[in-house]
């Protein structure tokens, strides 16, 4: 067994190598998995079998050695040296191959269940979510809001409350679902989403904005017009740059898109059943549904909510909107 689990964790090993040197394309949910049936199956056995074993050649050997003691006794020797019982105490030992993965088990299972069914942590890689979210913060994603889905193959299994406008969401990038994504919902399905000289509209109504006091972008250094927008009951600021133009460069072709229609000033969709139409909130400086097309309900992650850290920026700890 030793030799079996040392192929086993090099196996594991040589798949986070590789993934983290860019070998491969790696899935956390799915080594998660592995990992918590690997180590359940060897906690299985060491609950059943090996445990069991050892206890049972350690008792042989202590009712030997009362056995020994007692026939000792009998002919007046009454010290007896320790050895044997440091013996038994090794037999009771867990080996190191049991360590690693039974040992490891009850930890392993735990996250896996949190992750899965609970919160998901998640690293903002850029800034496409400014103001609301800066490069590096470090977010919550609640995963049970919209429905309770099963780990890996992502299929819902409980309906949950639906996705509204305004909801920070994380989800499976369409064009490449091994990838998450973070955006905002604007558009749910049978709304029509109009962007179009940087002014947004929902089913033919204008999204409130409001002028803010300008934002200083500390990755460019620049100034940015800052707004209040509100969609549904989410009141949050967003960015524009005056200097980006109107039009969506560059769109590729996505399933549905011919509910899109493209111009010189932007944009309009009709979100199609079981779709979300999704943008950033640094709305000149984010690769959103404008570009690559509707979000399906199946790649839904989970809610974002709350930044549990930033490094660089304490003050940025709390709960968004």
């Amino acid at each position: 067994m030793a030799l079996i689990t040392s192929l086993v964790l090099a196996a594991f090993a040589s798949y986070v190598g590789a993934w983290y040197f860019g070998a491969i394309e790696g899935n956390f949910a799915l080594l998660l998995f592995v990992a918590a049936v690997v180590t359940g199956l060897y906690w299985l056995a060491e609950r059943f079998y090996f445990l069991p074993k050892r206890e049972a050649a350690a008792a042989k050997l202590e009712a030997s050695m009362a056995e020994r003691n007692a026939r000792l006794a009998g002919q007046g020797i009454t010290q007896v040296d320790t050895a044997d019982t440091k013996a038994s105490e090794r037999l009771l030992m867990q080996p190191w191959w049991l360590d690693w993965t039974a040992g490891l088990f009850p930890v392993i299972l735990v996250v896996f269940l949190l992750r899965s069914f609970l919160y998901e942590p998640f690293k903002i890689p850029s800034g496409s979510m400014m103001p609301t979210l800066l490069t590096g913060d470090l977010i919550l994603v609640n995963k049970f809001t919209y429905g309770l889905r099963l780990p890996v193959i992502n299929t819902k299994i409980t309906d949950g409350t639906p996705l509204a406008r305004g909801d920070v969401v994380v989800f499976r990038y369409p064009p490449k679902p091994s990838m998450d994504y973070i955006k905002r919902v604007v558009g749910i399905p049978g709304d029509e989403v109009a962007y179009l000289n940087k002014k947004l509209t929902i089913n033919g109504q204008p999204v409130s904005k409001d002028a803010a006091p300008d934002y200083l972008d500390g990755e460019s250094m620049r100034l940015l017009k800052q707004f209040d927008e509100k969609l549904g009951d989410k009141q949050h600021k967003i960015l524009n740059d005056e200097g980006a133009p109107s039009f969506v460069p560059g769109a590729s072709d996505f399933p549905f898109r011919e509910n899109c229609r493209y111009s010189v000033e932007g944009v309009v969709c009709k979100v199609p059943a079981g779709q979300y139409f999704m943008m950033g909130d640094n709305r000149d400086n984010s690769a959103d549904s404008r570009f690559w097309g509707f979000v399906p309900d199946k790649n839904i992650v989970g809610r974002a909510f709350f930044v549990w850290m930033n490094f660089g920026d304490f003050g940025r700890i709390g709960p968004f909107q």
